[in-house]
């Protein structure tokens, strides 16, 4: 557990970490931290106009990026919550265009794992992108995750081999859920 603590110091003082996520190795940061998140872009080599996942420990974070959610939606989340099923939501403000990448759009995921839950719950949102640079491979072991990012993270979390697939992307709307991308999740 010590591991688990200077992870979660690290990621309040909004620095970078490759930790083990409910699918694979997650590259996570501050979500509320624009500089982090630009970091985990540079890292990743990612297109900066795909937005990254959002971890949240629970549906009223989704609150604190000015989204306000329909019962109607509110009620399929809960159904579909805590899995490994990201969720694409409408969000239009100009405060996450960040985070948006002017999509008006963000992905969020509540993940059945209580490791990864207890580290949001002390840290907050995370932007968690899969721990590899675009095109390669997602990093499954702690040793490939190193191999793609060397130094150049402040911290590296061991959960061992994680075998996967990536989390399922849908998007929701007025109730109505449509896959986006095929993933751990059958639907």
């Amino acid at each position: 557990m010590k591991d688990v603590y200077e992870t979660i110091d690290i990621l309040r003082n909004n620095g970078v970490a490759i930790i083990p996520t409910d699918t694979l190795y997650g590259i996570v940061g501050n979500a509320f931290n624009q500089e982090t998140v630009e970091r985990i872009y540079r890292l990743r080599k990612r297109d900066l106009n795909k937005p990254l996942i959002i971890l949240i420990k629970d549906i009223t974070d989704i609150h604190k990026f000015d989204i306000r959610l329909k019962d109607t939606d509110a009620h399929v989340l809960n159904k579909l919550w805590p899995n490994k099923i990201s969720v694409v939501l409408e969000c239009t403000s100009s405060d996450f265009t960040y985070l948006h990448r002017g999509t008006n759009s963000l992905a969020f995921r509540i993940p059945n794992n209580e490791i990864l839950l207890h580290i949001i719950s002390k840290t907050g949102p995370l932007v968690a992108p899969s721990a590899n640079s675009q095109g390669e491979p997602p990093a499954t072991t702690i040793q490939r995750a190193r191999k793609y990012f060397s130094n150049n993270v402040d911290s590296y979390l061991d959960g061992g081999i994680l075998s996967s697939k990536p989390s399922t992307v849908v998007s929701l709307r007025n109730g109505e859920v449509r896959i986006i991308r095929k993933g751990a999740v059958i639907l």
